[in-house]
């Protein structure tokens, strides 16, 4: 009964709930840190509480560890990195003692710092891995959201410390209009109706777009089309399987 392929299919099936599960709760899993990209992108986008911007930070500094374990990083590496997590945590607990405009500049300089490491990290794991299963698709897919996170901490940035309002007469724009931006820009989309009124953000806009359309042509369409689903769970690849 055991050896009986329908049998192994429909057990297959009975557990593809439970693997999915796995994808996104596992602490070593880029599901879990897509799930954690995804709220720190809630929750920037929607809390205006000057508490927020601490809560934030301890979300990306999660978000972050994870990325980490999931990459299984070299050691030096995770030295390096637990130290600016410590810092990280710190500045987030000063936020609550400071000012706003202040909060959100700090903030938006450590952040960014943060989400341009990870997307490093998980490209250079994805490169080693010897199989193109549902965790290297779905930590392409989490390098590229970070991309676009780590630009809108630099337009926000931008927005706080320089003199002139960034997107010009619409003014120096909330963090939420910042990810719209980031994203619209990421991806090409481009509605137009912000811009950078100058450098570096005109700039920095133009390194975002190229990074996002090199991105996606080059890692994430050849995980994409490399992909077959039942690859990397424990059996060898079958000629089906190439086809």
């Amino acid at each position: 009964m055991a050896d009986n392929p329908d049998h192994q299919v429909q057990e297959r099936r009975r557990q593809r709930p439970r693997r999915l599960l796995r994808a996104f709760i596992s602490p070593d899993s880029y599901g879990l840190v897509l799930l954690l990209i995804l709220v720190t992108y809630v929750l920037s986008a929607t809390m205006t509480a000057p508490w927020a911007v601490s809560l934030v930070l301890f979300v990306q500094i999660a978000t972050i560890w994870v990325t980490l374990q999931a990459s299984e990083a070299r050691r030096r590496v995770r030295e390096v990195a637990s130290g600016l997590l410590v810092v990280s945590a710190a500045i987030a607990i000063l936020n609550l003692f400071i000012s706003r405009e202040t909060a959100d500049g700090v903030m938006a300089v450590v952040s960014g710092l943060l989400y341009v490491a990870a997307p490093a990290v998980i490209v250079r794991r994805l490169v080693l891995r010897r199989t193109v299963d549902t965790q290297t698709v779905l930590g392409a897919i989490a390098a590229y959201l970070m991309v676009g996170m780590a630009f809108a901490f630099a337009y926000r940035a931008l927005g706080t410390l320089q003199a002139d309002p960034f997107f010009g007469s619409e003014g120096e724009g909330t963090f939420s209009q910042d990810l719209f931006f980031s994203f619209t820009t990421l991806t090409t989309t481009g509605y137009g109706n912000l811009v950078p009124d100058a450098n570096p953000g005109q700039t920095l806009a133009v390194m975002e777009m190229l990074t996002g359309q090199l991105f996606l042509v080059t890692a994430v369409a050849k995980v994409v089309s490399s992909w077959r689903p039942g690859r990397g769970r424990g059996r060898p690849p079958t000629e089906a399987d190439g086809n």
